[in-house]
């Protein structure tokens, strides 16, 4: 058995014996063969320590039970693009994205366009059997015209489209410098199947460029048939469709050298413009009085009001009291009119959700937002809202503060009304007491370096919104 294979199979059932040497997949399947020409190229070219094989979901979603090599798991038709996370952050690896024609052909196809036309230096294998396999056996985007599936009973017609012809595609793009489809279904094929495979692979190691392979792997159980059955629909059913063969093989020199990445956060920091000193804090400790833990903000309103521009300043704030925060914005058609909203959390550790599905305060700009948002607040949370737009207010939970302050007036009294949103915030801290005012205060400054005639509008509206958030919880 090859270096590259594990030499026992941790199988969730802890089998011994025979059943530790077998894999999950169902008889006559093709995968076992894949995988074993991938590990026996993978040795063959002393690429071991180098090779991290990505298998998303699928029928290979439990590879990393049997390569031993570095594994990722990827969500659904996303290991292209996990594949150039690995590929770029480390240039040295040899990167193998594994992937089946649900995964690949349907719902990857546009990160595997993408990652291919980039032509990096990667391994892909594409195992076509026409079908879903782990799900059920619905139609895939390479089903046969005529096929049954488990969605197709009587067999795919031209209303679903014709089946998808993934190699010639990937041939047509200028980043792949090799693609070949290869097959399974008699020894000549096998042979050929693993030469193509471990060709892929060199190509990268030579860094060359991307190599794709195509194999057309036999499914005995949703096809319904034995194995040796199997293996003639392959060669009587799917070679017309799809003829093996080389379908770009262009000799290239080598071009991919990014250098050894450095790790170092001061120099990759300097690199990109980022300030590495640390940042004056205001506030010593979290704002453990709204949540012992993670703290979430959700500030809503119409394109224009400034809630996504407000949202970056109460992040950055909590970044510089050194607390972890995240800002997820959402435009949708909003900039148009509607809700635009974004949700913020500060959590002591680590954010382990972004999204505010019940934030502990509402910042709201307009009563749709208001309508919208009002009713996930969470018992005990804070609702500030702007009076000179706002005039009805929802039903909402007794234990839930509904603090109303005049942002839009208090902005035009400053003559700018683009600072409401800055005047909200100044509400915000008011009413919550989440940071000090100093803290926003340096966020502000922060984010007006650069048009420092602006500094001083930006610091009376939020003094302003302190001011009349205080005198309106009189």
């Amino acid at each position: 058995m090859s270096n590259a294979f594990y030499g026992k199979f941790e199988r969730r059932d802890g089998g011994e014996g025979l059943k530790g040497q077998s894999t999950h997949y169902c008889p006559g399947c093709g995968h076992g063969l894949i995988h074993k020409y991938l590990a026996e190229a993978i040795t063959e070219l002393g690429l071991q320590d180098r090779t991290i094989t990505i298998s998303p979901v699928g029928c290979s979603v439990m590879m990393y039970q049997y390569m031993d090599t570095g594994n990722s798991q990827a969500a659904h038709g996303r290991a292209p693009a996990v594949g150039i996370g690995h590929k770029t952050a480390n240039p040295n690896s040899i990167v193998v994205s594994y992937q089946g024609d649900g995964d690949l052909a349907s719902i990857g196809i546009a990160e595997l366009m993408q990652a291919t036309q980039t032509g990096l230096p990667m391994t892909f294998v594409f195992v076509n059997n026409a079908i879903y396999g782990m799900t059920g056996g619905q139609m895939a985007p390479t089903t046969l015209t005529g096929q049954p599936t488990a969605t197709t009973p009587t067999g795919r017609t031209r209303l679903a489209g014709e089946p998808l012809k993934v190699a010639e595609t990937i041939a047509q793009l200028d980043g792949p410098v090799y693609v070949e489809r290869v097959a399974l279904f008699d020894s000549k094929q096998r042979v050929r199947a693993k030469k193509a495979i471990r060709k892929a692979l060199k190509v990268q190691a030579d860094n060359k460029g991307l190599g794709f392979v195509e194999v057309l792997s036999e499914c005995a159980l949703h096809w319904k048939v034995t194995p040796l059955e199997a293996q003639e629909w392959v060669k009587e059913k799917m070679l017309p469709i799809f003829p093996l063969g080389v379908k770009k093989d262009i000799d290239v020199e080598p071009w991919f050298d990014l250098g050894e990445p450095s790790y170092d956060p001061a120099e990759v920091a300097g690199k990109i413009g980022v300030a590495t000193e640390p940042k004056e804090k205001f506030s010593g400790t979290f704002p453990s009085h709204i949540d012992e833990f993670d703290v979430s903000v959700k500030f809503a309103g119409s394109g224009g009001d400034g809630a996504q521009t407000v949202a970056t300043l109460m992040t950055k704030t909590a970044i510089n009291e050194g607390f972890d925060s995240t800002n997820i914005p959402c435009y949708g058609p909003e900039s148009r009119g509607g809700t635009s909203y974004a949700d913020v959390h500060i959590a002591t550790e680590e954010v382990l959700s972004p999204a505010c599905s019940e934030p502990h305060v509402l910042v709201v700009f307009n009563q749709e937002s208001l309508q919208k948002f009002g009713p996930t607040v969470q018992k005990g949370g804070t609702v500030i809202y702007d009076t000179a737009v706002i005039a009805e207010l929802p039903d909402m939970d007794d234990s839930i503060k509904m603090i109303g302050v005049p942002y839009t007036t208090i902005a035009d009294g400053l003559g700018k009304r683009m600072v409401k949103n800055v005047v909200a915030l100044g509400a915000l801290q008011a009413a919550t007491k989440i940071f000090p005012k100093e803290s926003f205060a340096a966020a502000i400054e922060e984010a007006v370096k650069a048009r420092p005639a602006l500094l001083k509008l930006n610091m009376d509206a939020l003094t302003s919104g302190i001011e009349a958030c205080e005198a309106a919880m009189e």
